[in-house]
């Protein structure tokens, strides 16, 4: 197990191009199979989802994670411990339908790149209380073959490795090793991957934890 320093790719302070901005998402996931960009949502933008993630909690919209679909969905959390709210995709607030049609852009730069056939996004935000964690696993199993790439937003006011939380990457290489990787959950910052090669967790958080997290999927 080899571990490597992130090095992160774009800066809120120095914004790059729209289009420069995709096309590097797609060259990175044709590449190397994922993604990381800082600044991916100006701070306004970031501050006011958040805001609104927060008032969904309070009005009691959240609801614990499961594993699983359909009859096999249970809660595990010796697994998960981690609460969602999901995004309908026929009903989403101003600041959400913002939100998708950013991930549209980089929906349509990977297809274009990658031939992935992807046609749609489900989403949900996520809050991870202290002490929350989701163990080792793979967003696309035999259940959900549909989910194709992941995408991950972060919405955090601030984060240290004190607080812990990190996603945790665990990166197949040539010779059957595996590169280990840990990214912080900074306010702002995208992640992207292939849902179905790169195994992840999230390390036990230290304070609350706040993302978006969806699939691009090759299903209506």
């Amino acid at each position: 197990m080899v571990f490597r320093p992130i090095k992160w790719l774009f800066c809120s302070l120095n914004p790059i191009p729209v289009e420069e901005l995709l096309d590097h998402i797609s060259a990175e996931i044709y590449q190397k199979s994922y993604v990381v960009v800082d600044g991916f949502v100006d701070e306004e933008f970031r501050k006011a989802l958040l805001e609104e993630q927060i008032a969904l909690l309070n009005q009691g919209k959240f609801r614990h994670a499961a594993v699983g679909v359909g009859e096999k969905k249970q809660i595990r959390t010796e697994i998960r411990n981690d609460q969602v709210l999901w995004m309908d995709a026929e009903d989403l607030s101003p600041l959400q339908a913002e939100y998708w049609e950013k991930v549209e852009g980089v929906r349509q730069a990977v297809n274009q790149r990658c031939f992935l056939g992807l046609r749609s996004f489900e989403s949900h935000f996520a809050r991870y209380p202290i002490g929350s964690f989701y163990v080792r696993h793979l967003d696309q199993f035999q259940a959900v073959p549909h989910r194709l790439v992941t995408v991950i937003l972060y919405l955090n006011d601030s984060w240290t490795p004190a607080d812990g939380g990190a996603l945790r990457m665990y990166l197949p290489q040539e010779d059957g090793s595996e590169l280990v990787e840990d990214i912080l959950p900074l306010g702002g910052r995208l992640v992207v991957f292939l849902s179905g090669e790169i195994p992840h967790e999230v390390l036990p958080t230290n304070k609350e934890r706040i993302s978006i997290t969806g699939w691009l999927r090759n299903i209506d």
